[in-house]
């Protein structure tokens, strides 16, 4: 029986793990549509007609656009739905709160169940076309337009675990195989790649199948068979016909597809259950071979099932809907299978023990799992180098235990020590080997061999009419109305008797109709993105490497064109622009004398502030004469005001009131300063009216227009002699017992009041300030006495008194900031440090990789030397700026990342650094601490970073030994 959603088109569905109720995701009026439904009502006619049994439980309306795919989590208790709004939304059941209606909907639209979005998961720059929830629910991945897989930590959401980059068309399908060591996705590009969970890396790409699919199906998803045999692959192509192959996981081979359907294939889903021929009553049972049961649904409106043990499909139901089948899935008990299509409608069917077989137990599916795939696997489920390697260190079986604690409190039993042995693939099940069961899955039914000795199975055509179940084998012409389906071993090749044999059974190749290039979907999408039609019609893009060497065309990739937020594009001017032409060219052009005249207008107070300076009258000529390529004055200076106040502290609270020219006193005008701390008062005089002032808790100061800088202690008392500037001042800074100036003259100068002594003396701008625009927009002082200076090119420099020189910390123009990909490195644990000056320098740009989805098409091994080169100048950064938090933070980002690519060379290095000498010696230049933090405590966090990958393990015990010695000294 059918349920009608709505005319929208509904493009995915998924049964609930207890059968009680089912989610579909689709198009809404104004927004992407998840509703969660009712079983109830389907399975039975009578709870259909009774009034008082709902049929929707709930609907939700937050995706901004179409929803691709909605996904039930194994234990039930999530649903997750992907959409074209970029998004993945993963939902929970709230406590009941009474039935709340849909927003403008009539009263009957009542939510009985409350469904709450409990995560949004950012990182796609492209639809997301399809979700997945890996077997122990340990991971939830995703898929998009964007090239790109990404694995979400499901224990830690939003965490990010990794993103898989090597497709290079839109990812239309995912599927994790039966115990999680591997999954499989499928995209426009003509490829289905396999990931290893272990290191992410891809484990196989299959191409020849698909090389013929042109890219006009909305999805591709494919499915693993529960006994993690077969991985059965959407739309391929045999001999121009459409196909859904059947890939091996034994090699990954190739032979074997499901040939019928008229048009592309779009889901493939295997019945969760393992299935045995059914036992006749009385007769004594056989010991015969499992086999699973697969559905397949196509564009052409018509669905198939299929068992592994027979060569033909059980059934195919043809127009069960007006448009294209977009997705299948199956109840838990195998027997119920919901359908729904881009017409809006949702079809039930239900299958009988005598038509599918007997199901098998948990007990004789876990051990088909664990003969496939060695004991410990089949529990663990998260790392599969477990069964191959023995953990020789405690602590390191600690930290790979805790990795799996969470993994097997919902695994399932047999369980067996992390040690168990590698995995057995030629184990003995039922007296036969696997190898055996394997060849005797497919041998179940009539065989014939072609002219030249090569293997044919006999097709049937199957038609509702029980006339048409007759042989379809060469010659029989008469029967090409009705399609064939059947199951074909050994890919045809072109030309010779396959060829002609292949083309009976597909019906002759002119006769397929082409497929239309766009699916309505696709023409209502083209309004709002241009791109994605290109895409589709198009799928060879560039080839990845084409697109660093000539980054000023942007991409031919569509992605650009659909990621239209501004922000982005601008990320983009701004690379393009670096790439064009040096950073510092377009200051270099400006020479001469329409630089001054640009200065003369943006800055009129020139001339008056000159005045006040006695500077000798040729000085002031010179400012004037428009060949000076140096400027005296270069900085802006705050102008005087009759009074003022601010608050220069908030624990305790600090308030600093000035009130110029209060009296005068034999000629001079005397000016006052007033300060309130924790509310006790105290104020004083100054001979020169004041401009500027500024705090900490521990010391104030202010500075005059006579050029003179005054320091006072919170309680008023004066700390140093005034001290001459050369120049008026443009800002002034106070922090902790250090005071910072920056004069208009371009020099900045830091004392340390405690100790009456400089850290930086009259050091020049000039080397920062290159180019005739830029000027100072941003300056501070550090906690600890560093003075940075952010400039209006967006590059911020702090001057280092330990190396006496600027030193770059922050460019918001550098492409390695918009290219680094570091999310999967961000912990959990670690609060993001937003308040430090390294942060607060670089500001927004610093959302881990917000160019580096753009750059999906960047080899892997760019992306990652960006990503290196950025966190090692971050952490260079945090270093000079003495902020230690930044630095802990950032070093922690930077093993997780090392430790994430393998690269040991630099681990140990990092290891040896933060070790330090074992033995003491007169030579050694070795510091313990690093910003106050001791090297050895930051090893020791490092370490359980090291513990989590197990190609480690040598590094691990040795740093893991050398701390223990040190402690135990």
């Amino acid at each position: 029986n059918q349920e009608r959603q709505s005319s929208k088109p509904i493009f995915s569905v998924d049964i609930h793990p207890d059968g009680t109720k089912f989610a579909t995701g689709g198009q809404g009026e104004d927004s992407g549509k998840v509703m969660i439904w009712n079983m109830a009502p389907v399975l039975r006619e009578e709870d259909e007609k009774n009034e008082n049994i709902p049929k929707m439980l709930c609907q939700m309306d937050n995706h901004l656009a179409c929803v691709n795919c909605v996904r039930w989590s194994n234990n039930g208790l999530y649903l997750a739905s992907g959409g074209d709004d970029k998004l993945v939304m993963v939902w929970r059941r709230a406590a009941f709160i009474g039935p709340s209606t849909v927003f403008g909907s009539s009263s009957k639209l009542a939510n009985v169940e409350q469904w709450r979005c409990v995560t949004i998961l950012r990182n796609h720059t492209g639809d997301v076309m399809d979700v997945a929830w890996s077997p122990h629910d340990m991971w939830l991945a995703s898929c998009s337009v964007d090239n790109t897989i990404v694995i979400w930590n499901a224990r830690k959401f939003p965490e990010m675990v990794t993103s898989l980059r090597g497709h290079t068309g839109l990812v239309k399908g995912l599927t994790w195989d039966p115990v999680g060591k591997y999954i499989a996705s499928q995209a426009d590009d003509h490829s289905l790649k396999v990931w290893r969970t272990v290191d992410w890396q891809m484990e196989a790409n299959i191409t020849k199948p698909f090389s013929e699919c042109g890219g006009t199906t909305h999805v591709l998803r494919l499915s693993w068979s529960p006994d993690g045999q077969y991985l059965v692959s959407a739309h391929a192509m045999n001999n121009s016909g459409p196909t859904a192959q059947i890939v091996e996981r034994d090699g990954w081979k190739t032979n074997m597809d499901f040939v019928g359907h008229r048009k592309a294939v779009t889901v493939v889903k295997f019945n969760p259950k393992i299935f045995k021929k059914k036992q006749k009553n009385g007769s004594s049972p056989k010991p015969s071979c499992p086999y699973c049961c697969c559905a397949v649904g196509s564009k052409d409106r018509s669905l198939s099932v299929w068992l592994t043990s027979l060569k033909r499909p059980l059934v195919v139901i043809h127009d069960l809907f007006d448009k294209s089948i977009m997705d299948i899935s199956w109840t838990l008990t195998g027997l119920g299978m919901l359908v729904c299509s881009m017409d809006g409608t949702v079809a039930y069917l239900d299958f009988s023990l005598d038509e599918l077989g007997d199901p098998l137990s948990e007990e004789e599916k876990n051990s088909i799992h664990q003969n496939i795939y060695g004991k410990s696997l089949a529990i663990t489920s998260t790392e599969a180098q477990l069964s191959t390697t023995i953990i020789e260190n405690p602590e390191m079986l600690k930290y790979q235990q805790e990795r799996q604690n969470s993994a097997q409190a919902n695994s399932g039993p047999g369980s067996a020590g992390p040690e168990s042995s590698a995995p057995k693939l030629n184990s003995v099940m039922n007296g036969e080997s696997l190898e055996d069961i394997r060849k005797n899955l497919l041998k179940k039914q009539v065989e014939t061999r072609t002219a030249d000795g090569r293997r044919r199975i006999t097709p049937l055509c199957i038609d509702r009419s029980p006339s048409c179940l007759q042989g379809f084998l060469p010659g029989a012409v008469q029967q090409r109305s009705n399609l064939a389906f059947g199951l074909l071993h050994h890919r045809q090749g072109p030309g010779g008797q396959q060829g002609r044999v292949c083309s009976l059974l597909l019906t002759s190749a002119s006769k397929i109709e082409p497929m239309k290039a766009l699916d309505s979907r696709f023409t209502e999408r083209s309004k709002a993105t241009p791109g994605v039609i290109a895409a589709i019609s198009s799928t060879a893009g560039l080839t990845p490497l084409d697109r660093p060497k000539d980054p000023i065309i942007p991409p031919k990739d569509t992605k650009t064109k659909e990621d239209t937020s501004s922000d982005s594009e601008d990320k983009m001017a701004v690379i393009n622009k670096n790439l064009t032409f040096g950073k510092r060219k377009p200051d270099l052009l400006m020479d001469g004398g329409e630089v001054v005249e640009k200065k003369k207008k943006g800055r009129p107070r020139k001339d008056k502030m000159a005045t006040t300076i006695t500077q000798p009258f040729t000085q002031t000529i010179r400012v004037a004469a428009p060949p000076a390529p140096v400027a005296v004055l270069k900085l802006p200076t705050p102008s005087t005001q009759k009074a003022f106040s601010l608050q220069v502290s908030m624990e305790p609270s600090v308030f600093l009131e000035v009130e110029n020219e209060v009296s005068l006193v034999a000629g001079s005008k005397l000016s006052q300063l007033r300060c309130s701390r924790d509310g006790r008062d105290w104020d004083t005089l100054l001979p020169s009216s004041v401009v500027t002032a500024a705090g900490s808790s521990d010391i104030l100061a202010v500075a005059c227009e006579d050029r003179m800088l005054s320091v006072f202690s919170s309680c008023g008392r004066r700390l140093l002699p005034a001290i001459q500037l050369g120049t008026p001042v443009s800002a002034l800074h106070c922090s902790a017992h250090f005071v910072m100036a920056l004069t208009a003259g371009a020099t900045l100068s830091v004392w340390d009041v405690h100790k009456q002594k400089a850290l930086v003396k009259n050091e020049s701008l000039l080397t920062i300030l290159t180019g005739a625009d830029t000027t100072v927009s941003q300056s501070l002082l550090t906690q600890q006495g560093v003075p940075v200076i952010g400039l209006s090119n967006g590059k911020s420099y702090c001057f280092s008194s330990s190396l006496e020189t600027w030193t770059l910390i922050a460019d918001k123009g550098d492409s390695l900031v918009q290219c680094a990909d570091f999310r999967s490195c961000l912990s959990t644990h670690d609060a993001p440090v937003s308040s430090g000056p390294l942060a607060v320098m670089q500001g927004r740009n610093l959302n881990a990789g917000r160019l580096a989805s753009r750059l999906s098409s960047t080899p892997h091994h760019l992306q990652q030397s960006m990503t290196l080169a950025f966190l090692e100048n971050q952490l260079a950064s945090a270093l000079t700026l003495q902020s230690a938090t930044e630095y802990r933070y950032w070093l922690l980002i930077y093993a997780r990342f090392l430790v994430n690519e393998g690269s040991e060379y630099r681990l140990r290095e990092l290891c040896k650094e933060l070790l330090g000498p074992v033995h003491k010696s007169a030579a050694t230049a070795w510091e313990p601490t690093a910003l106050g933090l001791r090297k050895r405590e930051l090893l020791r966090e490092v370490l359980p970073v090291i513990g989590e990958n197990l190609r480690f393990q040598r590094l691990f015990t040795e740093y893991q030994d050398q701390l223990e010695l040190l402690r135990n000294k």
